[in-house]
């Protein structure tokens, strides 16, 4: 009976309405979740206080077809967004430290169109992270990205495009700083980032 009570709570306050969760999975409160039933997780997830996840179903007139994604055993950080009109999917053992944000969306600005917020949303396509991405603070994360496994993103990064497996990227736009080699099982300084820079004479 004890079991069962607590049991009870724990999807009360943990396991948001319509959301589809894996056992394990737990979100704490307060957190804003729209649209439920385009939020899918797997097991073991934990999510933060203060989190955000918005899969849009329409923006205006227009209907949409956002959607959120988790695997397994993902983490995520107190104050972290998170906003499609796509998918945004996150692989198996990501962690995303807090105030993360990241979203497959983006304003129209065309200066000769109306107000910004009456013109349509824009994407440059869904966001992908691979299994076990780690993701530092404050750090964004824009429209069109793709991680594959295993990436490190550094604190207060704003990652632009896509990079492969095993890369460690930092900076505003991010860059290739290190790659993983499995050969010495250590994070090793990319070519790029290694070589001086030159000025122009």
């Amino acid at each position: 009976m004890k079991q069962t009570l607590k049991n009870w709570l724990r999807a009360l306050l943990y396991r948001p309405k319509s959301v589809q969760m894996g056992p394990g999975s737990m979100v704490r409160w307060p957190r804003w979740f729209h649209n439920g039933q385009r939020i899918r997780m797997g097991r073991s997830c934990t999510i933060g206080r203060h989190c955000v996840f918005h899969p849009l179903k329409a923006y205006g007139p227009t209907p949409l077809a956002g959607e959120i994604i988790l695997g397994d055993e993902v983490y995520i950080g107190g104050y972290c967004q998170l906003h499609a009109m796509q998918t945004l999917r996150i692989g198996s053992g990501c962690v995303l430290s807090e105030h993360v944000y990241i979203s497959d969306i983006a304003h129209g600005l065309d200066p000769a169109g109306p107000a910004i917020m009456a013109q349509p949303l824009e994407s440059r396509g869904p966001v992908t992270l691979g299994e076990r991405v780690f993701v530092g603070y404050g750090s964004s994360i824009l429209p069109g990205v793709a991680l594959g496994d295993h990436c490190v993103v550094g604190t207060r990064s704003v990652v632009t495009r896509s990079f492969p497996a095993y890369s460690m990227v930092a900076g505003i736009p991010a860059r290739l700083i290190k790659t993983y080699n499995p050969a010495t099982g250590q994070w090793e300084a990319a070519a790029a980032a290694a070589e001086p820079s030159h000025g122009t004479k």
